[in-house]
């Protein structure tokens, strides 16, 4: 028997619920670092870290050890300069480290799997699942890719994405048109974006949603009741990008995920932000 929109969007959400609780996902994050050119501990992980030309470069004691891609570091080790949005995952006693870089500074996100927030995560709550969210598009490819550069959850920080066009598309009579960004797999799309519900029942910063690569004549469909929370919406340890201001819809998208019910707090520290006590 052939499922409903209900039930496969059901499973497609179950299965981005387990996706987020990972023990090693953001829902994990204790502490976001950034990298100075002083070198610096860092509280609960091991080595002394830094940061310059060559990337971040941590200096472990006898004794501290790091894993990385199915080795042992020991000593000093340089990691080699980052791309903008790149990042290592090292292991440590206890969990893992995400080494990154976001916009044009090095950090460190350690991830551990005994996490206060992530053992208290109960779900996102969402709207319900109305085949009327899923509307038909166009996409319009610019000549060149435009770069946009945006906000981040992070003051003082801001990305830079190449867009290579805006969707199009009519709701209610009215025609609206959303900047998109390159998704995740080839030819895929991803849209931020705010709209009426913004503050209200949903994250007000942001959301975002995935889109099917178009076809050749640039059809495809934005299914907005696919649309999700960016880990800002959890965790004061992320550094999201925000929408383009183009991305602001006048109506209010009563499809998709809603605010979260809780969010994991950091206390600002000499070493960075640091998870708050609960």
């Amino acid at each position: 028997m052939t499922e409903t929109f209900a039930e496969q969007w059901t499973a497609w959400h179950e299965a981005h619920e387990r996706r987020r609780a990972d023990p090693h996902g953001f829902l994990a994050i204790t502490g976001l670092y950034w990298l100075g050119e002083r070198p610096a501990g860092i509280p609960g992980l091991p080595g002394i870290w830094h940061t310059g030309e060559d990337g971040p470069v941590v200096d472990l004691a006898e004794g501290e050890s790091l894993e990385v891609e199915g080795g042992t570091l020991c000593g000093r080790f340089a990691f080699g300069p980052l791309d903008e949005r790149g990042d290592v995952t090292v292991g440590f006693d206890g969990g893992v480290i995400e080494v990154a870089r976001r916009g044009g500074r090095d950090l460190l996100r350690p991830r551990r799997p005994d996490a206060d927030y992530l053992s208290r995560y109960a779900g996102t709550p969402a709207y319900p699942a109305d085949p009327r969210w899923r509307i038909d598009v166009r996409f319009e490819a610019y000549a060149h890719p435009r770069a946009y550069e945006v906000g981040a959850a992070v003051d003082g920080l801001t990305h830079v994405y190449d867009a290579p066009g805006e969707l199009a598309f009519e709701f209610d009579g009215v025609s609206h048109r959303l900047v998109a960004f390159p998704g995740h797999r080839p030819g895929e799309l991803l849209v931020l974006f705010t709209d009426a519900t913004s503050g209200v029942t949903t994250y007000a910063a942001n959301r975002s949603v995935t889109v099917t690569a178009p076809d050749a004549e640039g059809r495809t469909v934005i299914d907005f009741t696919r649309a999700t929370n960016l880990p800002c919406a959890y965790t004061d340890f992320a550094t999201c990008p925000l929408p383009p201001a183009e991305n602001r819809l006048p109506f209010a998208v009563e499809a998709g995920e809603k605010t979260p019910l809780s969010r994991a707090e950091g206390v600002a520290t000499d070493a960075g932000i640091q998870a708050a006590r609960s």
